[in-house]
C-alpha cells in the first residue's frame, strides 16, 4: 500500500470521530442521518487532496473541509426545500360519478363481448402483455394473438359506440 492511502487511513482513524462530533453539533436543519454521508463526503475530499494537508494542522484542515461539506449540504436542502415549496398539488381528480359512468360503460362494453375477446383485452390493458406475451398465455403464434387482439379492439369501439348511440 503506498504512502498516500497509508496517510488516508491514518487521517481518517485519528480525526474522523473529532470530524463526526463537528458536524454532529451543527447538522441542524440537515437530519441525524446525515451525518455519515458527511463524514464520507469529507473524507472524500481529503483523498483528492491529500497531499494538500498540512501536516502539522491535520484536524485544523479537515474541520475547514467539514465546515464547506456542512455548509454545501445545507444549500442544497435549502434548494430542494425551495422547489417542493413551488410544487403545486394536482388538480382535481374527476368526480365519483364520471368514475362510476366510465366504469358502467366499459363493463357494459366488455359484457358484450365474447369471452374470448374480453380475456385478450383484459390480459393486454390490464395486464400489460403484449402480443408475444399473449401468444404464450393462449398457446397460439405471435401473430395470431396480434390479430387476435386487433380484432377484439375493433369489437370493443363498435361495442363503445353503440352504447354512446343509445344514451345521446
Amino acid at each position: 500500500m503506498g504512502s498516500r492511502e497509508t496517510r488516508l487511513e491514518r487521517l481518517a482513524r485519528e480525526n474522523s470521530p473529532a470530524v463526526a462530533n463537528y458536524l454532529r453539533r451543527r447538522i441542524y436543519p440537515l437530519s441525524a442521518a446525515d451525518l455519515d454521508d458527511l463524514v464520507e463526503e469529507v473524507l472524500l475530499v481529503v483523498w483528492r487532496r491529500i497531499d494538500s494537508v498540512p501536516p502539522d494542522a491535520e484536524l485544523a484542515w479537515m474541520i475547514g473541509v467539514a465546515r464547506n461539506v456542512l455548509n454545501n449540504a445545507r444549500r442544497r436542502q435549502s434548494s430542494r426545500d425551495s422547489y417542493v415549496a413551488t410544487l403545486r398539488p394536482r388538480g382535481d381528480d374527476a368526480s365519483a360519478e364520471d368514475n362510476v359512468v366510465a366504469d358502467t360503460a366499459v363493463r357494459e362494453a366488455l359484457e358484450g363481448l365474447a369471452d374470448a375477446d374480453r380475456e385478450v383485452l383484459l390480459l393486454h390493458f390490464w395486464d400489460g402483455l403484449d402480443a408475444a406475451a399473449l401468444a404464450n398465455v393462449l398457446s397460439i403464434t405471435t401473430n395470431a394473438a396480434a390479430v387476435r387482439l386487433s380484432r377484439a379492439q375493433t369489437r370493443f369501439r363498435v361495442q363503445m359506440s353503440a352504447q354512446d348511440a343509445v344514451e345521446s
